[in-house]
């Protein structure tokens, strides 16, 4: 007897017979479903859920079984005495070309005052060109006013790198540094004062650089004892500048204007000199490296070589060979 067709209890349609168990229409299953409870079985315990435990915060992570240590992140500073090195590399890459440019500006301030300087001694005679007035009156006020930030920029730098080149050579030689870096600071800026300590400190620095006994007393080379002298007389020449200014008249204030002249020249000079200074003790930091080798760069054989009749047969056979090695960095 074939099967009977039967209607879906959820679209209501009926299906053909022998369509199969399920509706073709929505996909229902046609088989009417009886659920039974039964009892559970005598003697088996009864089911307890178990309470979920509190929020504990985030997971703690496992131990790691294999590939790289879970380790912080730390920043590589080298050996000893690596991290006061770089920094004063990196303050003297800034503060040498600053003070290359301060040493250009410096002189053009220095131009700027002879021409007013000029101008002042051909105004006795005949009156002076608006336009060219104007123009030496700008040049000087320009000149004069970017010269002296950049001196005090490029200042800043240099005092900054000495107190770093200092704890730098100290670290590389493995001693204690014989002052403080408020020390080294007060030293530059203190009127007085700064006559004498910005030298010492430089010779300090290349007496440690070099790794010169530190029992010894420093001896300052020919570069440190021309730049001391460039800063001395800097100093010293800024003083009477400022209390040249001070004076009133004529003349006064001519002569004032040569002074200002030779002040920048001055200030060029010790400028470039420090610049050169600078980079100089920088280099006696750390010097590099100079690998050299030894590379054969051709190979010649040669049969007239007379044989050695000594070494016998084998050797007398031998032919010469003749090698061109050049070293290589």
């Amino acid at each position: 007897m074939p099967p009977a067709p039967q209607t879906c209890p959820r679209c209501r349609r009926t299906s053909a017979p022998g369509a199969g168990p399920f509706c073709p229409y929505c996909g229902r299953y046609l088989a009417a479903l009886e659920w039974v409870a039964s009892p559970p079985t005598p003697g088996t315990p009864p089911v307890v859920p178990v309470p979920r435990p509190p929020y504990a915060g985030p997971p703690r992570p496992r131990p790691q079984r294999g590939g790289y240590p879970a380790l912080p992140w730390v920043r590589a500073t080298g050996p000893d005495g690596a991290a006061p090195l770089t920094a004063a590399r990196a303050t003297a890459g800034t503060a040498v070309p600053l003070l290359w440019a301060t040493a250009a500006v410096a002189l053009v301030a220095a131009g700027a005052e002879v021409w007013r300087y000029v101008l002042l001694l051909a105004s006795r005679a005949d009156a002076l060109s608006g336009p060219v007035v104007a123009a030496s009156d700008a040049l000087v006020l320009s000149a004069g006013t970017i010269a002296p930030i950049m001196t005090v920029l490029a200042g800043a730098l240099v005092v900054l790198w000495s107190a770093r080149a200092a704890a730098a050579a100290a670290a590389g030689a493995g001693v204690v540094p014989s002052r403080r870096t408020r020390d080294v600071v007060v030293g530059w800026v203190v009127p007085g004062v700064n006559l004498a300590v910005p030298g010492a400190v430089l010779a300090e620095i290349e007496h440690t650089a070099l790794r010169r006994p530190a029992g010894e007393r420093p001896r300052p080379s020919r570069l440190v004892l021309v730049w001391w002298g460039l800063w001395v007389a800097g100093v010293v020449l800024s003083a009477v500048v400022l209390l040249w200014g001070l004076r009133t008249g004529v003349q006064a204030r001519a002569d004032g204007v040569l002074l200002h002249a030779l002040l920048d020249v001055l200030a060029a000079a010790t400028a470039g000199v420090t610049a050169v200074l600078v980079g100089h003790l920088t280099r006696l930091l750390a010097p590099a490296r100079s690998d050299r080798r030894e590379l054969l760069v051709r190979v010649t054989g040669t049969g007239s070589g007379r044989p050695d009749a000594a070494a016998g047969p084998a050797r007398a056979h031998q032919p010469v060979v003749a090698g061109e090695q050049v070293a290589v960095e």
